[in-house]
């Protein structure tokens, strides 16, 4: 139950369902209500599908390229790390991506593609952390097939907010926002710290 409330909480915070609700806001600014629920279920759709190919081929990867797990899982640390840093000091997500969505100059549909699904809600520390989370050779089916089924709980919880996008977002406003990113940030940064120091712990014991 511990394993899966970590899981839980390390996935919740990088996908960061409230993170993404200014990002919808941006993107939805001049659609008409059905179309914000098209957009909003197409791009976690498409998060998913992402997400979930790394769940399923980011063992082959891995193991194709003959990377030594405690290197990778080295390496995912100090990248985690590094994006939490962003996210505590520098520009926070909804700020970022709001940007990167006022910039885009697709069709709506299209946006759900990008920054919605990419790199709001699926963005590279998600597709590690899943990759991680599914090594084949510390986790059994079952333990593999919990974590999907986390994955998808959370995209869940994503749908329900970018559902719910213009009422969270008068609830909390951007300011609000911030902090949660903010906050998000600094569990990553724990989280980040706890793999580099598994990662070498796993590498002196093999």
């Amino acid at each position: 139950m511990d394993g899966i409330i970590n899981q839980f909480v390390l996935l919740f915070t990088l996908i960061d369902p409230i993170g993404s609700v200014p990002v919808f806001i941006a993107v939805v600014a001049r659609t008409n209500p059905a179309l914000r629920r098209r957009i909003a279920i197409r791009s976690v759709a498409i998060a998913g599908g992402v997400l979930l190919f790394f769940i399923v081929a980011g063992q082959l990867l891995i193991e194709l390229l003959q990377i030594n797990l405690a290197a990778f899982r080295l390496a995912g640390g100090v990248i985690l790390f590094l994006l939490a840093m962003d996210m505590i000091f520098g520009e926070s997500k909804p700020d970022h991506d709001k940007a990167e969505a006022n910039r885009a100059e697709a069709e709506s549909l299209d946006l759900a593609v990008y920054p919605m699904a990419i790199p709001s809600i699926a963005g590279p520390g998600a597709i590690l952390a899943v990759v991680v989370l599914t090594d084949n050779n510390r986790y059994t089916f079952l333990q593999q097939a919990s974590t999907a089924l986390i994955v998808g709980v959370v995209l869940l919880l994503v749908l329900a907010c970018l559902l719910m996008a213009t009422r969270i977002h008068k609830l909390i406003g951007d300011a609000g926002a911030s902090v949660v990113s903010r906050v998000m940030g600094m569990i990553t940064a724990a989280i980040a710290a706890d793999m580099i120091l598994a990662a070498i712990d796993t590498y002196y014991l093999k």
